[in-house]
């Protein structure tokens, strides 16, 4: 709803914790007294808000490693706004560890916070998040219980730095690993790069998915105004926190929910936002998925509607050159906002957790770079929104970040070299005899929510050593994969319906000539539609099937990347009415 809108509740009022702590029954008395063996005075169960800091510190998940120092900032900040404050550490789906693909675990994650914020005495929450998943997928449960929530990141990482080169983390991982490849850098330079890639706690220094994610959130509402940039070890970061649990207090006072703040206007902000920043596809798959927890018909047609007329404004890696740091101290995503409306492309009522509308948040911001946030005459790319692909190989869609890729290749017809699977392609990759040149279009099959399973972050596939060592850094590649918000290259990714649910990319074989125009949003399969429908009568499924646990689960349940690749039986709000005590 647009922040004129917005009436506060009235205050004072009972919550609902206090179905768990009001009162002299047998029950209360139970879940009060087990509580105060941390040392609470009787008088904190008074009534007054119960904020849960839902806490996905994890030292499996370095991004966020920095999160119990940041969440006393929250406890600090709760407390001095009259708030009971209690940490609650939450799944969290690390990037870097998890197999096969954290993106199989965001659905799982989202489940078991729902199920925590629902079955526990927490009025408000605070949201404490950072490396890839654990963002959309607090967000998605904070969504589907719709208890009043407030964004808080940990901020990214200090700049790298090598050779007198800014190193960007995941960016320049992929490209000093094609210069090994390309005989430009050798394996011992590669491990001293190593050193310099991540040198402070913090998420990607680039505008990979952590930061896009972070820039969502904000853009959507759900965050303070500035919050997504704030470097991780800046004292800014920690006052932030601390303003955070103050607001939430306020917010459970008023009940300001989810509901209130994400609609569709405010999606909308946030498509465009990401076409500004340059941001990851990985956003395209995270906001449908946030969508359908709280009712709003998102579509594919309405990141193509949205971003397709947005210039990319954000100088930053992997489309530009500067990294969050410089981001930040140029006046953030505050700037960019401010620029979106300047230009009619911010829903400018849109309410945000602040109370006031996301215009009042950033109108008198100042943009202190105007190298790294460029004028619009000056945009990395005029048309930086996703561009959203279609045609007889995608009749769902697939995705291309122009901003990322290659102007050249934007329009190009190729003869497919097919990978069955990621195995497929690192059998053959490196081989000399490999029938391949950079005319060339690489497709990989069966890595999509289902085929992997869970869609890894595979589709951005390094190039083959004998078209390296030409000097030539791109080709087209298409899979049903994701990448990650930090490669770069011209990319089709998420296409839809995956191979392994028998959709059009399982059928394409060696040799056959696919056609791209992204200005005509065209991916097409040049074979006879007889011939397509033949092929696939006769496809059957190649990947593995899981007989039991969440892989199960998760295969049975998952839909198409179209849609946000959630559980069938997740999407929609499911409240958070107080369920029947335990004793």
């Amino acid at each position: 709803m647009s922040a004129k809108d917005f009436t506060p509740a009235p205050w004072p009022r009972k919550l609902r914790s206090t179905h768990w702590y009001s009162g002299n029954s047998r029950d209360t008395i139970y879940h009060r007294g087990w509580l105060k063996n941390q040392g609470y005075p009787h008088d904190l169960f008074d009534g007054r808000p119960i904020i849960g800091i839902l806490n996905t510190w994890s030292d499996l998940t370095p991004c966020n490693g920095h999160l119990r120092e940041l969440a006393e900032k929250v406890k600090a900040g709760v407390w001095e706004a009259g708030g009971f404050p209690v940490e609650v550490p939450v799944f969290s789906a690390s990037e870097n560890t998890f197999r096969p693909t954290a993106m199989m675990f965001r659905n799982l994650a989202a489940l078991a916070i729902e199920e925590t914020l629902r079955g526990q005495p927490i009025d408000g929450a605070v949201l404490m998040v950072g490396c890839d998943k654990t963002t959309p997928s607090l967000m998605m449960a904070a969504a589907s219980c719709d208890v009043p929530s407030i964004v808080v990141t940990g901020g990214p990482m200090l700049n790298g730095y090598f050779q007198g080169e800014r190193v960007g983390s995941g960016t320049h991982l992929w490209k000093f690993s094609e210069m090994v490849k390309a005989g430009e850098m050798t394996q011992e330079e590669f491990l001293e790069a190593e050193q310099s890639m991540s040198r402070s706690s913090g998420t990607c220094n680039t505008m990979g998915t952590a930061s896009s994610m972070a820039s969502m959130a904000e853009a959507l509402g759900m965050a303070l105004s500035g919050n997504a940039a704030i470097p991780a070890v800046d004292s800014r970061r920690r006052v932030m926190a601390q303003l955070s649990g103050r607001r939430i207090v306020q917010m459970v006072k008023d009940d300001l929910k989810p509901s209130d703040i994400l609609t569709k206007e405010a999606f909308e902000n946030a498509i465009r936002t990401n076409g500004a920043i340059g941001g990851s596809t990985n956003a395209v798959i995270h906001m449908l998925a946030l969508a359908g927890r709280v009712g709003i018909d998102l579509t594919l047609d309405d990141w193509d509607r949205c971003g397709r007329d947005v210039a990319t404004i954000v100088n930053l890696m992997p489309s530009g050159k500067y990294l969050m740091e410089e981001f930040f101290y140029a006046g953030g995503l505050p700037v960019v906002l401010k620029r979106l409306g300047e230009s009619g492309q911010l829903h400018k009522d849109a309410l945000t957790v602040s109370g006031k509308s996301i215009w009042d948040e950033v109108k008198d911001v100042v943009n202190h770079n105007e190298d790294v946030i460029l004028p619009l005459e000056k945009a990395l790319t005029q048309q930086g929104g996703i561009a959203v692909l279609r045609g007889n190989l995608a009749p769902k869609g697939a995705v291309l970040k122009p901003s990322a890729a290659s102007e050249h290749l934007l329009k190009h017809k190729g003869r497919a070299v097919v990978f069955e699977d990621i195995d497929d392609y690192k059998a053959k990759i490196n081989d000399e005899a490999l029938d391949i040149d950079e005319t060339c279009i690489m497709v990989l099959k069966n890595c999509g929510p289902k085929g992997y399973p869970g869609m890894a972050e595979v589709g951005n596939m390094g190039l083959p050593p004998k078209v390296l060592k030409k000097g030539i850094t791109d080709m087209i590649r298409i899979s049903d994969a994701r990448m990650s918000g930090t490669a770069y290259g011209t990319v089709i990714l998420h296409t839809s319906p995956e191979a392994a649910a028998g959709g059009p990319l399982a059928v394409v074989r060696d040799g056959d000539m696919i056609e791209l125009d992204v200005a005509s949003r065209r991916l097409h399969l040049d074979i006879p539609d007889e011939e397509l429908e033949a092929r696939l009568a006769a496809w059957a499924p190649t990947h593995d099937l899981p007989g039991s646990g969440y892989a199960w689960l998760h295969q049975s349940h998952v839909e198409g990347a179209d849609t946000g690749a959630d559980l069938d039986f997740l999407k929609g709000c499911r409240g958070n009415d107080v369920g029947k005590d335990s004793h």
